[in-house]
């Protein structure tokens, strides 16, 4: 099969791209590398000094980027599956892309639409304040007020991205979901047409971390530093708010206890990426314990959007633990808009991971890290699981969007000596392997490229109230 993958976010197409390579299909990645994370592309498609201060150098930029167009996008023909990443696929203004998805409409074959980040549907369903009880902009029935929400709003449902949107969701031949709460999004609008496929990761391009030992730290005897304060900071939602539970409620994963019998690994420190029929190769080697003194928490900063996906918050609560704990306990790693060559270098040298502090479920981010080894703290709701089929791992350490829960949450499970880190290292990789090989979920694309009217998925998970 001839495959045409437009567009980038977060490696996701690139990722896939090998997957469906591996099994033997023709692939075709065309992509700005989404901009300064500068991800592999075969065919580049960026727009230089869109951001630049300078309105000349942004002009020149804007003549050069619709001559490559002028000059790639007539090669864009003849495909079996073409995919776009998100209704505005390319860097124009959403009121001049309809005759570019025309063209690859008559041009080829299939049209799929990615519904893997920001939208007309996920600003729609996020801001209703029903479907989830907190997201990118609500706590329970209240908005959330910053910046970056109120121009997602106007651009994405008072404008021509919306409208847009609707026309490609209505017209194209199908909708993937790759997270949970895209999937709440689409299929209560486009129940036959939506499949969500879960992100996928290349297990094979993956150097895991060092592992950690069960217990590095002092035991649950030792006298812990009392917390610098036990009530949210200011600027921090109420965690007793009826919007947002606590992290003590039945869907926290601290309520699960693994237990060492387990039969959820098979030789986990010596087992390695699952091939395409399920059996794992060997890792070349063992992985080696250490350890860790300090812990190496690793966050990423996007500072145009540090409110938009809670780092502002993660950040906060980890300076206190800095702070309470001592720094020979506690060290930070922040990486501000990098490469994402130098992001994963970062990443390597860490423990653990804080991302997307708004989420119910892990992004391509933090599923990379836990392929590593890494632990992550961030979304991890009962429905993303649910909704994946996975009945036992739970390696996500879940917090609510509250600096407090973050604080608390790594204190009482990383920082205690009570949690078992090594286990949940293991189960991290182990998810992964489950759920988000590469291969296995190209595999899942595949059969929706060739039978999307085949699609019949279980009902959804419901969302707490």
């Amino acid at each position: 099969m001839k495959i045409l993958l437009i567009g980038e976010f977060s490696n996701v197409h690139w990722t896939l791209a090998e997957g469906l390579r591996a099994l033997g299909h023709d692939v075709t990645v065309v992509s700005d590398g989404d901009r300064w994370k500068d991800y592999p592309r075969d065919v580049n498609l960026q727009r230089r000094h869109l951001d630049d201060p300078s309105r000349l150098r942004r002009m020149a930029g804007a003549v050069r980027y619709l001559c490559d167009l002028a000059r790639i996008w007539p090669t864009l023909k003849g495909y079996d599956v073409v995919q776009l990443i998100n209704p505005v696929f390319i860097d124009l203004k959403a009121e001049r892309l309809w005759p570019f998805y025309q063209f690859l409409r008559r041009h080829n074959g299939r049209v799929f639409l990615g519904a893997f980040g920001i939208d007309y549907y996920w600003v729609k369903v996020g801001s209703d304040c029903k479907t989830f009880r907190y997201s990118d902009f609500n706590f329970g029935s209240q908005l959330r007020d910053y910046p970056f929400m109120h121009t997602m709003i106007r651009d994405w449902l008072q404008g021509p991205k919306g409208e847009l949107n609707q026309r490609m969701a209505e017209d194209c031949d199908g909708i993937i979901s790759g997270l949970y709460e895209y999937e709440m999004c689409y299929r209560p609008f486009f129940p036959d047409k939506t499949r969500f496929i879960p992100f996928p990761i290349n297990l094979s391009s993956v150097t895991p971390v060092s592992t950690l030992t069960p217990s590095p730290f002092p035991s649950s005897s030792s006298p812990s530093p009392s917390p610098s304060s036990s009530s949210p900071s200011p600027s921090s939602p109420s965690s007793s708010s009826p919007s947002s539970p606590s992290s003590s409620s039945p869907s926290s994963p601290s309520s699960f206890s693994p237990s060492p019998s387990s039969p959820r690994l098979v030789s986990p420190l010596v087992q390695g990426p699952l091939c395409s029929d399920g059996v794992a190769a060997p890792l070349a080697a063992p992985l080696a314990p250490v350890f860790p003194s300090p812990l190496r928490f690793f966050i990423g900063i996007q500072r145009s959007r540090s409110a938009y996906k809670g780092t502002d918050l993660m950040l906060s609560a980890l300076q206190r633990l800095q702070a309470d704990f001592g720094p020979d306990r506690v060290a930070i790693l922040k990486a501000e808009s990098v490469p994402f060559a130098q992001y994963q270098e970062m990443m390597n040298s860490s423990h653990v991971l804080l991302d997307q502090l708004y989420s119910y479920t892990p992004a391509m981010n933090a599923l990379l890290a836990m392929a590593k080894g890494l632990i992550v703290v961030g979304g991890g709701e009962e429905e993303q699981y649910e909704l994946l089929g996975e009945h036992q791992l739970r390696p996500i350490i879940n917090v609510q969007p509250t600096e407090q829960d973050v604080y608390d949450q790594i204190a009482k499970r990383l920082l205690s000596g009570k949690e078992d880190i090594h286990q949940l290292q293991l189960d991290s990789m182990e998810y992964i392997r489950r759920h988000h090989d590469h291969i296995k979920v190209a595999q899942s694309y595949l059969d929706f490229y060739t039978n999307p009217s085949a699609n019949r998925q279980a009902p959804l998970p419901p969302t707490a109230e």
